[in-house]
């Protein structure tokens, strides 16, 4: 008779800093990200498969520089707490100074790391068939490739 069929399962890690950044680049000021469907993107980059987690990593802007900003990025942050499976994993963003002026900018920390941790602590525990990584970080696609035999990156 017929074999029996398991779908697969997929976990989705998606780096939001660098994802943000590249929908910017993409769409430019034409497209807001709160627009864009989180939800229809995963269902996409699952291609019928089961999806069991999806991570997001970020951080919380500073409230101080920008409340428009961070009350935005929170209704933001709100939506993709409605997906089912979504994990939000908020990281550090750290303020520095430009030295030599009075200027700020800002560094998100720890993505890298909890991003990594996630991926290989999930394979180790059997949670995924497939992983999908959505990164601009060339160094966790350095880190996957030493799992490649084991788990379907």
């Amino acid at each position: 008779m017929g074999g029996h069929f398991k779908m697969q399962r997929v976990s989705i890690f998606i780096d939001g800093n660098n994802f943000y950044h590249g929908l910017k680049y993409i769409y430019g000021e034409s497209k807001k990200l709160i627009d864009f469907n989180f939800e229809k993107f995963c269902n996409f980059l699952a291609d019928n498969r089961k999806i069991v987690d999806i991570f997001y990593y970020n951080a919380q802007l500073d409230k101080s520089k920008n409340l428009e900003k961070y009350k935005s990025q929170q209704r933001f942050f709100n939506k993709l707490k409605g997906i089912c499976d979504f994990n939000l994993i908020l990281c550090k963003l750290l303020r520095r100074r430009i030295k030599g002026t009075n200027k700020d900018y800002y560094v998100l920390k720890e993505d890298d790391i909890h991003l990594a941790v996630d991926i290989v602590e999930g394979a180790s525990d059997n949670k995924f068939d497939v992983a999908i990584l959505i990164s601009g970080m060339g160094i966790l696609f350095l880190l996957l490739n030493q799992f490649k035999k084991e788990i379907n990156v």
